[in-house]
């Protein structure tokens, strides 16, 4: 009987982190609707996943999440949307200098 709860927890364990995985992913992939802009995310998206130390990996990933919602914001608003080109541009060319140093390019 012991033996049977603990491999329900285990289960019930990988599908509560297997839902959490699908949810941060798909909030991760929403497209600001910008090629250069969703571009950038993806690859900052795996830049931070494969080459951030752990420790500071939920400092950069909340960073990109802002920038992502503000850049969706963005995207909603036609007058905005113009010179989103120009926004994601300077945002690349200001993060790279701060990813370099983790092996990261964009």
């Amino acid at each position: 009987m012991r033996q049977a709860t603990s491999k329900v927890r285990t289960l019930v364990a990988g599908i509560a982190g297997a839902v959490l995985l699908v949810g941060v992913t798909a909030a991760s992939a929403q497209s600001t609707g910008i090629a250069s802009c969703d571009e950038f995310l993806t690859k900052y998206d795996a830049c931070v996943g494969s080459r951030i130390p752990e420790a500071q990996r939920a400092m950069y990933k909340t960073q990109i999440d802002q920038t992502r919602k503000a850049w969706i914001d963005m995207a909603k608003n036609p007058s905005a949307k113009a010179s989103m080109e120009a926004t994601c541009k300077q945002t690349i060319d200001a993060t790279k200098a701060s990813l370099t140093a983790y092996g990261c390019s964009f």
